[in-house]
């Protein structure tokens, strides 16, 4: 047993009261030159939030305490909320006088005020900073005579930077800035900084999305030794292990992406023998490439995924493999760890095979003209492509037969419209549209689902360390407020306790066409648990599949590239105790990093749409659009319009009343007039507000 734990045990004993450091050191005996180490320890415990110091000078265990440690998540309003590292333990409301100088994003210790007073929270106060989050911020420059200011871009920062005069380096009114902080924020005081960068002025092409970037401190570019590492990787592959390979380039093998997609991660083949399907998936044998423990993998394993923004790409790797030598192009040699499954007509997967080949890509298909021949016959781009069109039918077969197959196991899918944002060549944004999930985006992704089940459900069965995909067992008091919820709609979920995929498929189905799709969908999900990354097995609620993994995108996940070598190791020869027990060592680390960078590049991602769609509608104030009732709050109503774009009407803004949320009934109610409006009702808005910096969008109701 370690110091610490030694530490820790003394203090939870009941007759423990909080000592001095050097109290505790004559405890445990410490003497002459090994203080100084004991001391480090408890500095140590203090940073981790297990111990903490008092005004006396006197140790305790936070958790005997009445305190809390965790993340204090900001509100542009000034107050905060604290998430606790106890994930049993509820938030903990901050309000803006009990922040004192902590922000956004640090990690601190709170001490518990009052019980269950702000909407049956406990009410806490920040006591101490363990761990600042934000030494560097992004935001808009404002000058003025001997000193500027910086407004963050992230609205959590409640404060403005304070900026002296011998510190704005340059920076100009409105423009995009990173500033360092060298003061921190104290009770009634801003944070104080420097200006360190200048990114441009507000406007100027590809400064917001740039200032984004940086906000999230994403990398822009790969360090040197990457580099040197994918400059030194030949062009062409060998002789000698096209040799070791099984040679698929025979096959009628293509690529289904985006008209935009560079970077090809699978191609697709199939066959038809009797009544079975052989549907083979290629996926570029990243791992070939990508060494254990290189530059490239440890910068690879440290972005975690690619980013994709509207205008540009922050790849898992350089370009010279994303785009270039992995990339499964047409016509040319590639290497592939491809899975040929047998299928039956139940879509049920008879056997499979898994063999290290080499393809040669015969097409790079677009999705659209896939769609285009498949849902309306017409085969204008497949020119000389008889073969690829007969394959394209029969994989349009098995899709309905995979689909049908994962319905009838209760598989929940969601409906949702998605965007696409149109930019010029200025980075402006000139259009929004909503994306079509048409049969040839389903034909993939049926394709690809089925290959990660398969390739899971083997793993799980050989014993091995892995990575699985996982999506849990939803919370109960979760579905009990969905189906309240969604009880003022007239639908109604069986069996609360113990809830099946399938009841929740059921509500699915039902609301399917109707206007409150959208918002039902919505809120199932948000009562759902995230889906992330573990080494150990577990259901995938939403697929309602037992096995589940990511296993098709290597270029630009890295979970799917760990997974390549586990998989390739077993094929030949199996794993030894010694890899065992260093996969089973690993993987926890991988999991939980990887899900991690998978939930700030969902973030990215989204706070990028939100503001080319806050600049779009800031060119069309005073425009008027119909939209449906998306959300209801105790200071408005969020509306959104056919192209996605969510705004808000604030009670302030509806003058022909006083307007208020009545939670119980779920709806907003006129105290006058006893007019209401209910989620999903169509309802007519005009654009009055488009704040760039806050990235928030104001509507007012057109009578």
């Amino acid at each position: 047993m370690g110091i610490k734990s030694n530490i820790i045990d003394f203090m939870e004993e009941k007759l423990y009261k909080p000592m001095l450091k050097e109290e505790l050191a004559v405890q445990f005996g410490i003497t002459g030159k090994d203080i100084k180490e004991f001391y480090k320890v408890l500095d140590e415990m203090e940073k981790e939030g297990i111990i903490i110091q008092t005004k006396s000078g006197r140790y305790g265990l936070v958790s005997k305490m009445n305190l809390v440690v965790g993340k204090l998540e900001g509100n542009a309003k000034g107050f905060g909320f604290l998430i606790p590292d106890d994930k049993e333990r509820d938030d903990i409301f901050i309000p803006a006088e009990g922040t004192n100088g902590a922000m956004d994003g640090d990690r601190v210790i709170v001490k518990i005020i009052d019980t269950g007073t702000v909407n049956k929270r406990d009410e806490g106060e920040v006591i101490k900073v363990l761990e600042r989050a934000n030494h560097t911020i992004v935001g808009t420059y404002e000058d003025s005579k001997n000193f500027g200011f910086v407004i963050p871009d992230n609205s959590k920062i409640f404060y403005d930077i304070f900026v002296p005069k011998e510190h704005k380096n340059g920076a100009k009114t409105n423009q995009k800035v990173v500033v360092e902080i060298t003061r921190w924020p104290e009770k009634r005081r801003n944070p104080e900084g420097k200006v360190v960068e200048i990114l441009g002025n507000v406007g100027e092409k590809g400064v917001d999305i740039l200032s984004v970037i940086k906000e999230y401190k994403l990398p822009e570019e790969f360090p040197n030794k990457v580099k040197t590492q994918a400059q030194q990787i030949e062009e062409s592959i060998r002789e000698e292990e096209l040799q070791n390979r099984v040679d698929l380039r025979h096959l009628n093998t293509f690529t289904i992406d985006g008209p935009d997609a560079k970077d090809f991660d699978d191609a697709v083949s199939i066959e038809k023998i009797g009544e079975k399907y052989r549907l083979g998936v290629h996926i570029a044998d990243v791992s070939y490439y990508v060494k254990e423990n290189t530059p490239l993998d440890k910068e690879a394993f440290k972005r975690g995924n690619s980013i994709y923004l509207i205008d540009r790409v922050i790849p898992m790797l350089p370009e010279k493999l994303s785009n270039g030598i992995c990339s499964l192009k047409p016509n040319e040699d590639r290497l592939t760890l491809s899975v040929f499954m047998e299928i039956d007509k139940r879509g049920n997967v008879l056997n499979h095979e898994i063999v290290e080949g080499v393809i040669r890509s015969k097409a790079r298909l677009i999705y659209d003209d896939v769609s285009d021949l498949l849902e309306n016959g017409d085969s204008s781009a497949f020119e000389g492509m008889d073969q690829i069109v007969e394959d394209l039918k029969l994989m349009e077969e098995l899709c309905h037969i995979l689909n049908e197959r994962r319905e009838r196991r209760g598989s929940i899918d969601f409906n949702f419209p998605e965007a696409r944002i149109i930019l010029d060549d200025d980075g402006k944004p000139i259009d929004i549209v909503q994306e079509e999930r048409r049969i040839a985006n389903r034909i993939i992704e049926e394709f690809m689902l089925i290959c990660n089940e398969t390739i899971a459900e083997e793993m799980y069965w050989a014993q091995v360390p892995f990575l699985y995909r996982i999506h849990e067992e939803p919370d109960e008091e979760k579905i009990e407020g969905l189906s309240k919820f969604i009880h003022n709609f007239g639908y109604m979920i069986k069996g609360n306790q113990e809830i099946h995929p399938k009841e929740l498929q059921k509500i699915t189905k039902e609301v399917k066409g109707k206007k409150e799709e959208a918002l039902i969908n919505t809120m199932m999900l948000r009562s759902l648990k995230k889906a992330r990354y573990s080494s150990e097995h577990d259901i995938h609620f939403g697929l309602a599949a037992k096995y589940y993994s990511h296993f098709t995108s290597p270029i630009r996940r890295y979970p799917d590239l760990q997974i390549h070598r586990i998989v390739k190791k077993f094929h030949k020869g199996g794993l030894s105790p010694r890899e065992e027990e260093r996969l089973h060592s690993i993987l926890p680390r991988v999991a939980d990093h990887t899900s991690q960078t998978e939930r700030m590049a969902e973030e990215v991602e989204r706070e990028v749409d939100d503001l080319k769609m806050t600049e779009y509608m800031a060119e069309r104030i005073g425009n008027i659009y119909e939209g449906m009732i998306s959300s209801l709050t105790s200071y408005g109503m969020y509306v959104q319009l056919e192209n996605t774009v969510e705004g808000l009407v604030h009670f302030e803004n509806m003058i022909d009343d006083y307007y208020e949320f009545d939670e119980e009934n779920y709806y907003v109610i006129g105290k006058g007039t006893k007019k209401i409006y209910r989620l999903g009702d169509i309802v007519k808005v005009k654009v009055i507000d488009a704040n760039l910096v806050r990235r928030t969008i104001d509507f007012t109701l057109v009578p």
